[in-house]
């Protein structure tokens, strides 16, 4: 068996194509499609370990405010971010990055705070390059889903596994 993995913002047609196992992220609703949750999302603010140590270092919500705030096109995350934290703020100028990755990648660099979702900070924050500065995070409508042909299903359990080992993990870094 070969696996070849293969990033794309097109859903497959697992009629057509060559193709047992897509990870997709949205509401979960393909009727054509068996699926399985295979992570929630939230959002939150994360930085590098650095930014909570110090002068300036964050112990709330609005102290986030005292750093350049990462974001990706517009301050809409950030507007309900911080209504959910209870802070009232304006827009405010910062970084506008264009990928994920970029902004997780600057978070870890210490040049800001992004709002990262889980399933795209999960290894850094259990590696320790991130921290979760405050513990105020925005559940997210949509969700990562494994659509499948039943000739994966080993593969299937094991990235369920893999994804709710990561989730304990998490849990177990915020509940002590």
């Amino acid at each position: 068996m070969v696996l070849r993995v293969a990033a794309s913002d097109q859903h497959f047609d697992f009629a057509r194509e060559d193709v047992d196992l897509a990870v997709r992220h949205g509401n979960g609703r393909w009727p054509e499609l068996e699926v399985a949750r295979l992570c929630t999302e939230q959002l939150f603010p994360v930085c590098s370990p650095k930014l909570t140590r110090g002068r300036k270092r964050i112990m709330s919500a609005s102290d986030l405010l005292k750093f350049p705030l990462l974001r990706l096109d517009d301050w809409t995350n950030w507007g309900q971010w911080f209504e959910a934290a209870g802070v009232t703020t304006k827009a405010m100028p910062g970084p506008v990055l264009n990928r994920a990755s970029m902004l997780i990648d600057a978070a870890i660099d210490g040049q800001g705070v992004a709002l990262a979702r889980t399933a795209l900070a999960v290894a850094d924050l259990i590696r320790g390059r991130l921290v979760r500065p405050v513990d105020v995070s925005m559940r997210m409508p949509n969700a990562y889903w494994i659509a499948r042909t039943p000739k994966i299903s080993t593969f299937r359990q094991w990235l369920l596994a893999e994804a709710e080992e990561d989730a304990r993990r998490l849990i177990s870094l915020y509940l002590r």
